[in-house]
């Protein structure tokens, strides 16, 4: 069900758009021999997730990214159309991002990306006139976290911050914060109004555990902060308040790959409507069990 008012909202995704090769395996990876699996493909990528999840729930959501010359590209771009999506993809000479993701029998994901396009996302390629006042802006990390895209990624958020756009950042990958730098990453987003972590990258950008440490010392960086905490649901921290709300129960998991996303754009929904923290957790959480239940990153 749409949420009352969504229509009214305009949100800018800036960042990936990958195609997920899922193996859904039949049981753990037997290295260096055969583990029988259902293999399928679909629309992935961290901020194209998000940009399709919202503009599911009625928010007219621009997407920004690359995109190679590619039938994969093709087929990405139209994935997001048909599901609403203002897509401003720019052609790269490198192919389409694609990303392999083993889903083990328990819903449980690890990833391998291959950045392809997503890593030429270069200035240029922001559309200015999208970054107006009363929008919002959504970047995922992986443009700050990859050297030639970093640019563009700190370009989106000064444009943002000059027109007066509200601003939230997804790390999106603890192993790539590792190797770029925990305080670089906090530099480079310093100030913004909502930061949408997992627990494994809260733990990396702010040095601390368990999860609510976390989110009390990276409040003192960003406006307000979320962790995602999977089956035991997200928290909330802003300033010297906190809330918390459990994920939904009696779920049956699927496939955990774009929850995380589909948290985000629950919770950006309800949260730039009416900026209450345990609503927004709530709706964030709804959302992510919706997405467990089906294969795949998209709504």
């Amino acid at each position: 069900m749409t949420p009352s008012g969504a229509q009214t909202l305009t949100v800018v995704v800036v960042g990936d758009v990958m195609v997920d090769v899922l193996a859904m395996m039949s049981a753990p990876l037997a290295h260096g021999s055969d583990t029988p699996s259902q293999i399928s493909t679909g629309g992935g990528g961290s901020a194209a997730n998000v940009a399709a999840w919202l503009a599911a729930e009625g928010v007219p959501t621009t997407y920004v990214g690359r995109v190679g010359d590619d039938p994969l590209g093709r087929e990405a771009v139209a994935a997001l159309e048909t599901v609403g999506v203002d897509v401003r993809a720019r052609v790269s000479d490198r192919p389409t991002g694609s990303c392999l993701v083993l889903v083990e029998p328990d819903g449980q994901r690890s990833m391998l990306p291959d950045a392809g396009a997503n890593a030429t996302l270069a200035v240029g390629d922001l559309p200015v006139e999208v970054f107006r006042p009363g929008a919002h802006l959504h970047l995922s990390g992986y443009p700050l976290l990859h050297p030639e895209a970093r640019e563009a990624g700190l370009t989106a958020v000064d444009l943002a911050r000059g027109v007066g756009m509200t601003v939230s950042i997804d790390p999106s990958s603890a192993a790539l914060l590792e190797a770029a730098g925990p305080g670089n990453f906090l530099d480079w987003t310093l100030g913004a109004d909502l930061l949408l972590a997992n627990s494994d990258e809260a733990r990396v950008l702010s040095g601390q555990e368990p999860a609510r440490e976390a989110a009390a010392a990276l409040a003192t960086v960003y406006r307000e902060v979320v962790v995602k905490l999977g089956a035991q649901g997200a928290l909330w921290h802003g300033g010297f308040i906190a809330a918390s709300a459990p994920a939904e129960r009696g779920v049956e998991v699927l496939d955990t790959t774009g929850a995380g996303d589909a948290f985000a754009a629950g919770f950006l929904t309800s949260w730039l409507l009416h900026p209450e923290p345990e609503s927004a957790l709530a709706a964030g959480n709804r959302l992510a069990a919706l997405a467990v239940t089906r294969l795949g990153a998209r709504p």
